[in-house]
């Protein structure tokens, strides 16, 4: 919890310590699941939402002319995955609170920027709950999956379509670099992935 609260403040003075930029709210649908563990695994459907800012890193010389910016975002992600052995079904449901900070790039000519752009950038997270449902498949494993690492990090890349002055939608694919199960022995390694569309809403725009 100590971890959530530091990030949250990180945020916060983040976006207050800024004299221009953008802020705005997000939200997604995607599949996730995690990888090298349990048995005929299947992805698991969840959701995010969140809030986000934007700080443009190029000079803006003409009203939204910058086409580079540092976009640090806080949200709620449902994640986990899903197992369907033939002894019946087995749900992992994990929740997150994630914080991806972004490069976010705009296709351009000159001032003239598109509508098309690119996000990439480390995303850490903190595990807030987690759960086991369905039969215990294979008993000897059991032990293995009883703790599970609270803090983890990854990289999140995506690519996306500004609709209006308020409104974009995106694509995007994170790929956890830390062990969820660090007790489990069976792979070398269990990391998160996530694969999901969304959109992007700005509530301040100047």
């Amino acid at each position: 919890m100590k971890r959530v609260v530091g990030i949250l403040f990180l945020f916060c003075i983040g976006m207050l310590s800024a004299q221009s930029y953008k802020m705005g709210v997000t939200g997604n649908v995607h599949r996730s699941s995690i990888v090298n563990i349990h048995d005929v695994s299947k992805p698991s459907w969840g959701g995010g939402v969140g809030v986000f800012a934007q700080f443009a890193l190029v000079e803006n010389d003409v009203f939204d002319s910058a086409w580079l910016y540092l976009m640090p975002q806080l949200e709620f992600s449902m994640q986990g995955e899903n197992a369907e052995p033939e002894q019946g079904k087995q749900q992992f449901p994990n929740h997150y609170i994630g914080l991806p900070i972004y490069i976010k790039y705009f296709f351009h000519k000159g001032n003239m920027k598109r509508d098309v752009f690119l996000i990439a950038g480390p995303r850490l997270e903190y595990l807030v709950s987690h759960d086991r449902k369905g039969p215990e498949v294979y008993p000897m494993f059991v032990d293995q999956e009883k703790k599970i690492n609270s803090f983890g990090f990854g990289l999140s890349v995506g690519a996306g379509l500004k609709l209006s002055d308020n409104m974009e939608a995106f694509i995007r694919f994170d790929r956890g670099f830390s062990k969820i199960y660090p007790d489990y022995t069976h792979k070398s390694n269990t990391y998160n992935r996530l694969l999901g569309i969304g959109v992007n809403y700005y509530i301040k725009t100047e």
